[in-house]
Protein backbone atom coordinates (compact mmCIF):
# COMPACT_ATOMS: atom_id res chain seq x y z
CA UNK A 1 0.00 0.00 0.00
CA UNK A 2 2.88 2.43 0.56
CA UNK A 3 4.07 2.14 -3.05
CA UNK A 4 0.96 1.00 -4.95
CA UNK A 5 -2.62 2.26 -5.12
CA UNK A 6 -3.72 -1.37 -5.52
CA UNK A 7 -6.86 -0.74 -7.52
CA UNK A 8 -9.03 -3.58 -8.80
CA UNK A 9 -11.38 -3.66 -11.75
CA UNK A 10 -15.11 -4.24 -11.50
CA UNK A 11 -16.28 -7.85 -12.04
CA UNK A 12 -17.25 -8.23 -15.72
CA UNK A 13 -18.82 -11.00 -17.77
CA UNK A 14 -16.07 -11.06 -20.43
CA UNK A 15 -13.46 -11.97 -17.80
CA UNK A 16 -15.77 -14.31 -15.86
CA UNK A 17 -16.53 -11.76 -13.15
CA UNK A 18 -12.98 -11.63 -11.81
CA UNK A 19 -11.67 -8.47 -10.14
CA UNK A 20 -8.41 -7.88 -11.98
CA UNK A 21 -5.57 -6.14 -10.08
CA UNK A 22 -4.71 -2.67 -11.38
CA UNK A 23 -1.42 -1.61 -9.73
CA UNK A 24 -0.54 2.09 -10.00
CA UNK A 25 2.57 3.75 -8.66
CA UNK A 26 2.25 5.68 -5.40
CA UNK A 27 5.84 6.95 -5.36
CA UNK A 28 7.69 9.83 -6.97
CA UNK A 29 7.80 8.97 -10.63
CA UNK A 30 4.36 7.36 -10.52
CA UNK A 31 4.15 3.98 -12.18
CA UNK A 32 7.66 4.36 -13.63
CA UNK A 33 8.76 3.62 -10.04
CA UNK A 34 7.12 0.17 -10.03
CA UNK A 35 6.87 -0.85 -13.71
CA UNK A 36 8.67 -3.61 -15.60
CA UNK A 37 11.26 -1.16 -17.04
CA UNK A 38 10.90 -2.32 -20.66
CA UNK A 39 11.39 0.64 -23.02
CA UNK A 40 9.20 0.59 -26.14
CA UNK A 41 8.48 3.67 -28.23
CA UNK A 42 5.71 2.20 -30.36
CA UNK A 43 5.33 2.02 -34.13
CA UNK A 44 5.26 4.84 -36.69
CA UNK A 45 1.69 3.72 -37.42
CA UNK A 46 0.59 4.46 -33.84
CA UNK A 47 1.46 8.15 -34.00
CA UNK A 48 0.54 8.69 -37.64
CA UNK A 49 -2.89 7.35 -36.66
CA UNK A 50 -3.13 10.01 -33.95
CA UNK A 51 -2.30 12.69 -36.51
CA UNK A 52 -4.83 11.28 -39.00
CA UNK A 53 -7.47 11.54 -36.27
CA UNK A 54 -6.96 15.31 -36.35
CA UNK A 55 -4.18 15.74 -33.78
CA UNK A 56 -1.80 18.06 -35.59
CA UNK A 57 1.78 17.87 -34.32
CA UNK A 58 1.56 14.24 -33.13
CA UNK A 59 2.67 12.25 -36.18
CA UNK A 60 5.72 10.00 -35.91
CA UNK A 61 7.88 12.59 -37.64
CA UNK A 62 6.62 15.21 -35.15
CA UNK A 63 7.35 13.20 -32.00
CA UNK A 64 10.58 11.48 -33.10
CA UNK A 65 12.72 14.52 -32.09
CA UNK A 66 11.18 14.34 -28.60
CA UNK A 67 12.16 10.68 -28.21
CA UNK A 68 15.68 11.46 -29.41
CA UNK A 69 15.91 14.44 -27.06
CA UNK A 70 14.97 12.47 -23.94
CA UNK A 71 17.09 9.37 -24.69
CA UNK A 72 20.65 8.52 -23.86
CA UNK A 73 20.66 5.25 -25.81
CA UNK A 74 23.71 3.12 -25.10
CA UNK A 75 23.17 0.63 -27.90
CA UNK A 76 24.20 0.81 -31.54
CA UNK A 77 24.17 4.38 -32.88
CA UNK A 78 21.46 5.29 -35.35
CA UNK A 79 19.96 8.45 -36.81
CA UNK A 80 16.68 7.40 -35.20
CA UNK A 81 18.10 7.13 -31.66
CA UNK A 82 19.07 9.82 -29.18
CA UNK A 83 22.31 10.32 -27.26
CA UNK A 84 22.87 12.69 -24.35
CA UNK A 85 19.31 12.84 -23.01
CA UNK A 86 18.27 12.50 -19.39
CA UNK A 87 16.91 8.96 -19.74
CA UNK A 88 19.58 6.24 -19.89
CA UNK A 89 18.45 3.34 -22.09
CA UNK A 90 20.38 0.04 -22.10
CA UNK A 91 19.93 -3.29 -23.80
CA UNK A 92 19.74 -6.47 -21.71
CA UNK A 93 23.24 -7.97 -21.50
CA UNK A 94 22.26 -11.25 -19.79
CA UNK A 95 23.10 -14.38 -21.80
CA UNK A 96 21.05 -17.55 -21.46
CA UNK A 97 20.72 -20.77 -23.52
CA UNK A 98 16.96 -20.17 -23.41
CA UNK A 99 17.34 -16.86 -25.22
CA UNK A 100 19.62 -18.44 -27.82
CA UNK A 101 17.08 -21.19 -28.45
CA UNK A 102 14.19 -18.73 -28.78
CA UNK A 103 16.13 -16.67 -31.31
CA UNK A 104 16.94 -19.85 -33.26
CA UNK A 105 13.28 -20.89 -33.13
CA UNK A 106 12.27 -17.48 -34.44
CA UNK A 107 14.64 -17.75 -37.40
CA UNK A 108 12.96 -21.02 -38.34
CA UNK A 109 9.45 -19.54 -38.22
CA UNK A 110 9.73 -16.19 -40.02
CA UNK A 111 10.43 -14.17 -36.86
CA UNK A 112 14.03 -13.06 -37.14
CA UNK A 113 16.15 -11.25 -34.60
CA UNK A 114 15.71 -7.45 -34.58
CA UNK A 115 18.64 -5.48 -33.18
CA UNK A 116 16.51 -2.36 -32.50
CA UNK A 117 12.73 -2.62 -32.25
CA UNK A 118 12.67 1.12 -31.46
CA UNK A 119 14.32 1.84 -34.80
CA UNK A 120 12.94 1.70 -38.32
CA UNK A 121 11.03 -1.59 -37.94
CA UNK A 122 9.49 -3.15 -34.84
CA UNK A 123 8.97 -6.70 -36.12
CA UNK A 124 11.10 -9.53 -34.78
CA UNK A 125 12.61 -10.93 -31.57
CA UNK A 126 14.90 -8.77 -29.43
CA UNK A 127 16.63 -8.53 -26.10
CA UNK A 128 14.70 -5.82 -24.27
CA UNK A 129 15.74 -2.21 -24.10
CA UNK A 130 15.33 -0.99 -20.55
CA UNK A 131 15.16 2.02 -18.27
CA UNK A 132 17.88 0.40 -16.17
CA UNK A 133 21.40 1.78 -15.89
CA UNK A 134 24.18 0.07 -13.93
CA UNK A 135 21.53 -2.04 -12.23
CA UNK A 136 19.45 0.97 -11.17
CA UNK A 137 15.86 1.76 -12.14
CA UNK A 138 15.73 5.01 -14.13
CA UNK A 139 12.28 6.28 -13.20
CA UNK A 140 10.97 9.67 -14.34
CA UNK A 141 11.77 10.91 -10.82
CA UNK A 142 15.40 9.81 -11.07
CA UNK A 143 15.85 11.09 -14.64
CA UNK A 144 13.96 14.37 -14.46
CA UNK A 145 13.42 15.46 -10.86
CA UNK A 146 16.59 14.25 -9.16
CA UNK A 147 18.82 16.71 -11.09
CA UNK A 148 16.67 19.74 -10.15
CA UNK A 149 15.80 19.19 -6.50
CA UNK A 150 18.02 22.08 -5.42
CA UNK A 151 16.53 24.64 -7.79
CA UNK A 152 15.05 27.61 -5.95
CA UNK A 153 11.99 27.65 -8.23
CA UNK A 154 11.18 23.99 -7.58
CA UNK A 155 8.97 22.84 -4.70
CA UNK A 156 7.87 19.26 -4.08
CA UNK A 157 5.25 18.17 -1.56
CA UNK A 158 4.96 14.44 -0.84
CA UNK A 159 2.37 12.41 1.13
CA UNK A 160 -0.21 14.68 -0.43
CA UNK A 161 -3.47 13.82 -2.20
CA UNK A 162 -5.04 16.16 -4.75
CA UNK A 163 -8.73 16.30 -3.89
CA UNK A 164 -9.88 18.66 -6.64
CA UNK A 165 -8.97 21.52 -8.93
CA UNK A 166 -9.75 25.06 -7.84
CA UNK A 167 -11.95 26.60 -10.53
CA UNK A 168 -13.12 30.20 -10.89
CA UNK A 169 -15.94 30.11 -13.37
CA UNK A 170 -14.29 28.13 -16.19
CA UNK A 171 -10.69 28.89 -15.33
CA UNK A 172 -8.36 26.64 -13.33
CA UNK A 173 -6.52 28.74 -10.77
CA UNK A 174 -5.01 26.05 -8.55
CA UNK A 175 -5.41 22.74 -6.72
CA UNK A 176 -6.75 21.70 -3.34
CA UNK A 177 -4.90 18.91 -1.52
CA UNK A 178 -4.96 16.93 1.70
CA UNK A 179 -1.76 16.22 3.56
CA UNK A 180 -1.57 14.61 6.99
CA UNK A 181 -5.25 15.32 7.70
CA UNK A 182 -4.94 19.00 6.75
CA UNK A 183 -6.31 20.76 3.68
CA UNK A 184 -4.16 23.14 1.65
CA UNK A 185 -4.77 25.27 -1.43
CA UNK A 186 -2.09 26.06 -3.99
CA UNK A 187 -2.69 28.75 -6.58
CA UNK A 188 -1.13 28.99 -10.03
CA UNK A 189 0.23 32.15 -11.62
CA UNK A 190 -0.21 30.67 -15.09
CA UNK A 191 -1.25 27.10 -15.90
CA UNK A 192 -2.01 23.91 -13.99
CA UNK A 193 -0.67 20.67 -15.49
CA UNK A 194 -2.59 17.55 -14.46
CA UNK A 195 -0.46 14.41 -14.67
CA UNK A 196 -2.12 11.82 -12.47
CA UNK A 197 -2.46 8.98 -14.99
CA UNK A 198 -5.34 7.24 -16.71
CA UNK A 199 -7.07 6.25 -13.48
CA UNK A 200 -6.63 9.33 -11.31
CA UNK A 201 -6.76 12.13 -13.89
CA UNK A 202 -10.43 11.48 -14.80
CA UNK A 203 -11.14 10.98 -11.10
CA UNK A 204 -9.74 14.43 -10.26
CA UNK A 205 -11.62 16.05 -13.15
CA UNK A 206 -14.93 14.52 -12.06
CA UNK A 207 -14.35 15.48 -8.43
CA UNK A 208 -13.85 19.02 -9.74
CA UNK A 209 -17.12 19.07 -11.69
CA UNK A 210 -15.65 18.35 -15.14
CA UNK A 211 -17.07 15.39 -17.03
CA UNK A 212 -20.34 13.65 -17.77
CA UNK A 213 -23.35 15.40 -16.26
CA UNK A 214 -24.93 12.13 -15.06
CA UNK A 215 -21.75 10.96 -13.25
CA UNK A 216 -21.10 14.31 -11.57
CA UNK A 217 -24.66 15.05 -10.47
CA UNK A 218 -25.13 11.46 -9.24
CA UNK A 219 -22.24 12.08 -6.83
CA UNK A 220 -23.62 15.43 -5.57
CA UNK A 221 -20.96 17.56 -7.26
CA UNK A 222 -21.69 20.85 -9.01
CA UNK A 223 -21.25 20.57 -12.78
CA UNK A 224 -18.71 23.11 -14.05
CA UNK A 225 -17.99 21.83 -17.58
CA UNK A 226 -19.73 18.95 -19.31
CA UNK A 227 -17.24 16.78 -21.20
CA UNK A 228 -18.69 13.43 -22.31
CA UNK A 229 -15.29 11.82 -22.83
CA UNK A 230 -13.92 12.13 -19.29
CA UNK A 231 -13.36 8.59 -18.00
CA UNK A 232 -14.32 6.95 -21.30
CA UNK A 233 -12.13 5.25 -23.95
CA UNK A 234 -10.14 3.22 -21.38
CA UNK A 235 -7.83 0.86 -23.23
CA UNK A 236 -5.28 -1.57 -21.83
CA UNK A 237 -3.34 -4.61 -22.99
CA UNK A 238 -4.98 -7.77 -21.71
CA UNK A 239 -2.28 -10.40 -21.39
CA UNK A 240 -2.71 -14.21 -21.25
CA UNK A 241 0.35 -16.06 -19.92
CA UNK A 242 1.48 -19.50 -21.07
CA UNK A 243 3.85 -21.54 -18.90
CA UNK A 244 6.14 -24.32 -20.12
CA UNK A 245 8.27 -26.80 -18.23
CA UNK A 246 12.03 -26.40 -18.72
CA UNK A 247 13.84 -29.73 -18.61
CA UNK A 248 17.42 -28.48 -18.43
CA UNK A 249 18.52 -27.39 -14.97
CA UNK A 250 20.19 -24.12 -13.96
CA UNK A 251 19.06 -22.02 -16.93
CA UNK A 252 15.95 -20.52 -15.32
CA UNK A 253 15.79 -18.35 -12.22
CA UNK A 254 13.66 -21.06 -10.59
CA UNK A 255 16.98 -22.84 -10.11
CA UNK A 256 19.44 -19.95 -9.96
CA UNK A 257 17.53 -17.45 -7.79
CA UNK A 258 16.08 -19.59 -5.00
CA UNK A 259 17.47 -20.57 -1.61
CA UNK A 260 21.23 -20.09 -1.34
CA UNK A 261 21.34 -19.16 -5.01
CA UNK A 262 19.26 -16.08 -4.22
CA UNK A 263 22.11 -14.93 -1.97
CA UNK A 264 24.50 -15.50 -4.87
CA UNK A 265 22.26 -13.38 -7.09
CA UNK A 266 22.32 -10.65 -4.44
CA UNK A 267 26.13 -10.73 -4.36
CA UNK A 268 26.27 -10.71 -8.14
CA UNK A 269 24.10 -7.61 -8.19
CA UNK A 270 26.04 -5.92 -5.40
CA UNK A 271 29.46 -6.40 -7.01
CA UNK A 272 28.65 -6.45 -10.74
CA UNK A 273 25.15 -4.91 -11.05
CA UNK A 274 24.11 -7.99 -13.03
CA UNK A 275 21.91 -11.06 -12.68
CA UNK A 276 18.33 -11.54 -11.49
CA UNK A 277 18.00 -8.20 -9.70
CA UNK A 278 19.28 -6.19 -12.68
CA UNK A 279 16.73 -7.37 -15.25
CA UNK A 280 13.41 -5.99 -16.52
CA UNK A 281 10.13 -7.90 -16.25
CA UNK A 282 10.73 -9.56 -19.64
CA UNK A 283 14.37 -9.73 -20.82
CA UNK A 284 13.35 -10.88 -24.30
CA UNK A 285 10.38 -9.59 -26.30
CA UNK A 286 9.03 -9.89 -29.80
CA UNK A 287 6.58 -8.22 -32.18
CA UNK A 288 4.70 -10.40 -34.63
CA UNK A 289 2.05 -10.25 -37.39
CA UNK A 290 -0.65 -12.84 -36.75
CA UNK A 291 -1.83 -12.52 -40.37
CA UNK A 292 0.43 -12.26 -43.45
CA UNK A 293 -1.66 -9.47 -44.96
CA UNK A 294 -0.94 -7.10 -42.05
CA UNK A 295 1.48 -4.24 -42.67
CA UNK A 296 2.61 -4.04 -39.03
CA UNK A 297 2.94 -6.39 -36.04
CA UNK A 298 -0.34 -6.71 -34.15
CA UNK A 299 0.90 -8.64 -31.10
CA UNK A 300 3.73 -8.35 -28.61
CA UNK A 301 5.39 -11.44 -27.12
CA UNK A 302 7.11 -11.46 -23.71
CA UNK A 303 9.53 -14.18 -22.54
CA UNK A 304 10.31 -14.48 -18.83
CA UNK A 305 12.95 -17.07 -17.82
CA UNK A 306 11.16 -18.36 -14.73
CA UNK A 307 7.84 -19.67 -13.50
CA UNK A 308 5.76 -18.02 -10.77
CA UNK A 309 3.27 -19.71 -8.44
CA UNK A 310 0.91 -18.27 -5.84
CA UNK A 311 1.42 -19.16 -2.19
CA UNK A 312 -0.68 -17.57 0.57
CA UNK A 313 -1.79 -14.91 -1.90
CA UNK A 314 1.78 -13.95 -2.87
CA UNK A 315 3.73 -14.55 -6.06
CA UNK A 316 6.87 -16.60 -5.50
CA UNK A 317 9.34 -18.48 -7.68
CA UNK A 318 8.28 -22.07 -8.23
CA UNK A 319 10.64 -24.85 -7.21
CA UNK A 320 10.07 -26.37 -10.64
CA UNK A 321 11.89 -24.69 -13.54
CA UNK A 322 9.80 -23.12 -16.25
CA UNK A 323 9.42 -20.27 -18.71
CA UNK A 324 6.51 -17.83 -18.83
CA UNK A 325 5.45 -16.59 -22.26
CA UNK A 326 2.92 -13.77 -22.44
CA UNK A 327 1.02 -12.18 -25.33
CA UNK A 328 -0.79 -8.91 -25.79
CA UNK A 329 -2.48 -7.38 -28.78
CA UNK A 330 -0.78 -4.12 -29.75
CA UNK A 331 -3.77 -1.92 -30.59
CA UNK A 332 -6.87 -3.28 -28.84
CA UNK A 333 -10.34 -2.20 -29.92
CA UNK A 334 -12.04 -3.10 -26.61
CA UNK A 335 -12.77 0.02 -24.60
CA UNK A 336 -13.89 0.52 -21.02
CA UNK A 337 -14.26 3.35 -18.54
CA UNK A 338 -13.11 4.88 -15.24
CA UNK A 339 -15.60 6.89 -13.16
CA UNK A 340 -15.97 8.06 -9.60
CA UNK A 341 -18.59 6.38 -7.42
CA UNK A 342 -18.35 8.91 -4.59
CA UNK A 343 -17.44 12.55 -3.98
CA UNK A 344 -14.87 11.28 -1.48
CA UNK A 345 -11.40 11.51 -3.15
CA UNK A 346 -10.18 8.60 -1.00
CA UNK A 347 -12.74 6.27 -2.56
CA UNK A 348 -11.33 4.28 -5.47
CA UNK A 349 -13.01 4.91 -8.84
CA UNK A 350 -14.85 2.17 -10.71
CA UNK A 351 -12.65 0.63 -13.39
CA UNK A 352 -14.39 -1.30 -16.17
CA UNK A 353 -12.05 -2.69 -18.84
CA UNK A 354 -14.61 -4.39 -21.09
CA UNK A 355 -11.79 -6.72 -22.18
CA UNK A 356 -12.33 -9.22 -25.01
CA UNK A 357 -15.40 -7.40 -26.32
CA UNK A 358 -13.93 -7.09 -29.82
CA UNK A 359 -13.54 -10.04 -32.20
CA UNK A 360 -10.39 -8.35 -33.60
CA UNK A 361 -8.79 -8.47 -30.15
CA UNK A 362 -9.75 -12.11 -29.61
CA UNK A 363 -8.43 -13.24 -33.01
CA UNK A 364 -5.10 -11.46 -32.51
CA UNK A 365 -4.57 -12.92 -29.02
CA UNK A 366 -5.38 -16.45 -30.19
CA UNK A 367 -2.95 -15.94 -33.07
CA UNK A 368 -0.30 -14.89 -30.56
CA UNK A 369 -0.89 -17.97 -28.41
CA UNK A 370 -0.49 -20.20 -31.44
CA UNK A 371 2.78 -18.47 -32.34
CA UNK A 372 4.14 -19.05 -28.82
CA UNK A 373 3.22 -22.71 -29.06
CA UNK A 374 4.94 -22.95 -32.44
CA UNK A 375 8.14 -21.43 -31.03
CA UNK A 376 8.15 -23.62 -27.93
CA UNK A 377 7.63 -26.83 -29.92
CA UNK A 378 10.32 -26.02 -32.49
CA UNK A 379 13.50 -28.07 -32.89
CA UNK A 380 15.81 -25.52 -31.13
CA UNK A 381 13.53 -25.57 -28.05
CA UNK A 382 12.98 -29.33 -27.90
CA UNK A 383 16.10 -30.05 -25.83
CA UNK A 384 15.13 -27.43 -23.24
CA UNK A 385 11.36 -27.25 -23.23
CA UNK A 386 9.05 -29.89 -21.76
CA UNK A 387 5.28 -29.99 -21.32
CA UNK A 388 2.99 -27.00 -21.59
CA UNK A 389 1.78 -26.40 -18.03
CA UNK A 390 -0.65 -23.52 -18.64
CA UNK A 391 -3.16 -23.74 -20.21
CA UNK A 392 -2.01 -27.26 -21.19
CA UNK A 393 -1.89 -29.12 -24.50
CA UNK A 394 -5.47 -30.35 -24.02
CA UNK A 395 -6.70 -26.76 -24.57
CA UNK A 396 -6.76 -26.69 -28.37
CA UNK A 397 -9.76 -25.07 -30.04
CA UNK A 398 -10.20 -21.32 -30.40
CA UNK A 399 -13.22 -21.54 -28.08
CA UNK A 400 -11.16 -23.33 -25.42
CA UNK A 401 -8.37 -20.75 -25.75
CA UNK A 402 -10.89 -17.94 -25.37
CA UNK A 403 -12.27 -19.54 -22.22
CA UNK A 404 -8.71 -19.84 -20.90
CA UNK A 405 -8.19 -16.11 -21.51
CA UNK A 406 -11.47 -15.21 -19.84
CA UNK A 407 -10.47 -17.25 -16.78
CA UNK A 408 -6.82 -16.27 -16.44
CA UNK A 409 -5.75 -13.16 -18.35
CA UNK A 410 -4.80 -10.00 -16.50
CA UNK A 411 -3.75 -6.53 -17.56
CA UNK A 412 -0.25 -5.67 -18.76
CA UNK A 413 -0.58 -2.50 -16.64
CA UNK A 414 -0.85 -0.12 -19.62
CA UNK A 415 -4.11 1.82 -19.07
CA UNK A 416 -4.55 4.80 -21.40
CA UNK A 417 -7.09 7.00 -23.12
CA UNK A 418 -9.51 8.18 -20.43
CA UNK A 419 -9.10 11.88 -21.32
CA UNK A 420 -8.36 11.43 -24.98
CA UNK A 421 -6.88 14.01 -27.30
CA UNK A 422 -8.94 14.89 -30.35
CA UNK A 423 -11.69 17.06 -31.76
CA UNK A 424 -14.83 14.94 -31.57
CA UNK A 425 -17.56 15.12 -28.92
CA UNK A 426 -15.75 12.59 -26.70
CA UNK A 427 -12.39 14.39 -26.74
CA UNK A 428 -11.19 15.97 -23.49
CA UNK A 429 -8.04 17.81 -24.64
CA UNK A 430 -6.97 19.38 -27.92
CA UNK A 431 -3.67 18.81 -29.70
CA UNK A 432 -2.00 21.30 -27.32
CA UNK A 433 -3.21 19.18 -24.36
CA UNK A 434 -5.56 21.95 -23.22
CA UNK A 435 -8.81 20.81 -21.58
CA UNK A 436 -11.84 21.87 -23.58
CA UNK A 437 -13.89 24.57 -21.89
CA UNK A 438 -11.44 25.16 -19.03
CA UNK A 439 -8.78 27.86 -19.28
CA UNK A 440 -5.24 27.36 -17.92
CA UNK A 441 -5.54 23.58 -17.57
CA UNK A 442 -3.57 20.96 -19.50
CA UNK A 443 -3.22 17.20 -19.11
CA UNK A 444 0.09 15.42 -19.74
CA UNK A 445 -0.11 11.67 -19.08
CA UNK A 446 -1.31 8.39 -20.60
CA UNK A 447 -4.94 9.45 -20.37
CA UNK A 448 -4.61 11.73 -23.42
CA UNK A 449 -3.69 8.90 -25.82
CA UNK A 450 -6.48 8.53 -28.41
CA UNK A 451 -5.48 4.90 -29.00
CA UNK A 452 -3.11 2.49 -27.28
CA UNK A 453 0.39 2.27 -28.74
CA UNK A 454 2.16 -0.92 -29.81
CA UNK A 455 4.13 -1.72 -26.68
CA UNK A 456 4.80 -0.82 -23.07
CA UNK A 457 3.63 2.71 -22.26
CA UNK A 458 6.35 4.20 -20.02
CA UNK A 459 8.35 5.64 -22.94
CA UNK A 460 5.39 7.33 -24.60
CA UNK A 461 4.27 8.84 -21.26
CA UNK A 462 7.66 10.54 -20.89
CA UNK A 463 7.46 11.70 -24.51
CA UNK A 464 4.06 13.26 -23.77
CA UNK A 465 5.68 15.12 -20.87
CA UNK A 466 8.40 16.40 -23.21
CA UNK A 467 5.74 17.47 -25.74
CA UNK A 468 3.80 19.35 -23.06
CA UNK A 469 6.98 21.10 -21.98
CA UNK A 470 7.66 22.21 -25.56
CA UNK A 471 4.09 23.47 -25.97
CA UNK A 472 4.37 25.59 -22.81
CA UNK A 473 7.81 26.93 -23.72
CA UNK A 474 6.68 27.82 -27.24
CA UNK A 475 3.64 29.62 -25.86
CA UNK A 476 5.84 31.71 -23.58
CA UNK A 477 8.32 32.45 -26.40
CA UNK A 478 5.47 33.65 -28.60
CA UNK A 479 4.23 35.88 -25.78
CA UNK A 480 7.63 37.58 -25.53
CA UNK A 481 7.78 38.12 -29.31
Amino acid sequence: PSVNWRYRSEPEKNTNFRQIPVPRGKLLGGSSAINGMVFVRGQRLDFDTWAQMGNKGWSYDDILPLYKKMENFKGKKSKLRGIGGLLNINEVKESNPLFDAIFAAGEMSNLSRNNDYNGADQEGLSLSQTTIDNGRRISSDFAYLNPIYKRTNFYLKTETLVTNLILKKNKCIGVQVKSKHKTYKYYANSEVILSAGSINTPQILELSGIGQRSVIEKNSINLVQELKGVGENLRDHIIPRLIFEIKKRNITFNDTARGLNLIKQGLRYFFNRSGFFSLPSAPLIGFYKTKPELSNPDVQLHFVPYRIIFKNGKRILSKKPGITCAINQNRPESRGSVHICSNNPLKSPKIKFNFLSSSIDIEALIGGIKKIRQLMSSKPMKELCGEEIQPGKEVKSDKELLNFMRDNSETAYHPVGTCKMGNDEFSVVNNELKVYGIKNLRIADASIMPTLISGNTNAVCMMIGEKCSDLILNKNVNKKI
